[in-house]
């Protein structure tokens, strides 16, 4: 049975709730996603996006990435709050701030993404898996493979 995800914005404007396993859960270090979330990182849950149902109306900032390709990031329109994150590389999947999560205890990155612009500030976890850019055949499949083997390798 799917693991059943749910959170909401900051003020309470917009909830979200997702019926489907995540696909994989990401520290994401690019310079947009540290600028989106005033921090060193993003840590990111990405579900198929057909998988969301979301009660309210988020406002959207659309910035084009390193790739040519669109990024559109989800916030509350009242209190600012971030919440989603969705790209033109893989427009079947949505990206949940881990910190909107109802329970973020259940966020457990796999990997750290774009560490070539992490901050030196930035301790990353030695244990995570790790990649200087987030490769353009990431497709969602290929993330959901990453994440069994990750969690494979989490159990030894």
């Amino acid at each position: 049975m799917p693991q059943k995800l749910s959170g909401v914005y900051a003020c309470g404007a917009i909830r979200y709730e997702c019926d489907a396993d995540t696909i994989i859960m990401i520290n994401c270090h690019c310079r947009d996603c540290q600028k989106a979330s005033g921090s060193g990182y993003a840590a990111i849950v990405m579900v198929p996006k057909a998988a969301i149902q979301i009660r309210g109306e988020p406002r959207y900032h659309k910035v084009i990435g390193q790739s040519g390709k669109a990024t559109e990031r989800g916030f509350c329109p009242n209190c600012g709050s971030p919440m989603t994150v969705t790209s033109e590389r893989r427009p079947d999947v949505l990206g949940l701030q881990a910190g909107s999560l109802d329970d973020p205890s259940t966020y457990q990155p796999m990997m750290d993404v774009f560490t070539s612009s992490s901050q030196p500030w930035d301790k990353m976890d030695t244990k995570l898996q790790k990649y200087s850019h987030m490769a353009a055949d990431l497709t969602a499949a290929r993330l959901k493979s990453l994440t069994e083997l990750g969690r494979r390798q989490g159990k030894d």
